[in-house]
């Protein structure tokens, strides 16, 4: 899907696929495997780069297409944390294909993943 930042297709697109993909996979369960893109996540990385162990994972972000898909996600997170709590969203453009995780000691960058 994104190598090199040449997607093969929009990211609307994808994103279309991929709702689909899951809906097939609930209905019929005996089609998903380990290496299903409903599964997985990112891609391979560049060998030029080296590995890093982030400090905080880098968890895999959901998309909300509707008012009830967030009222679902503000559930889950009241479930997890185990008590009632009111959320406050803010909602940002999205840089297709961009995810960056920067640590900084004393104010120096130290690491960029």
């Amino acid at each position: 899907y994104y190598v090199l930042d040449n997607p093969t297709v929009p990211d609307a697109e994808y994103d279309r696929l991929m709702r689909e993909l899951i809906a097939l996979e609930a209905e019929h369960p005996e089609l998903k495997t380990p290496a299903s893109p409903s599964v997985r996540v990112g891609g391979q990385p560049l060998s030029a780069f080296s590995q890093v162990r982030h400090e905080i994972p880098m968890l895999s972000l959901d998309n909300v297409f509707s008012a009830e898909e967030l009222q679902a996600f503000e559930q889950r997170m009241r479930d997890r944390l185990k008590r009632e709590i009111s959320f406050t969203f803010c909602c940002e453009p999205k840089l297709d294909g961009l995810a960056v995780s920067l640590l900084y000691v004393d104010g120096q960058l130290v690491q960029a993943a």
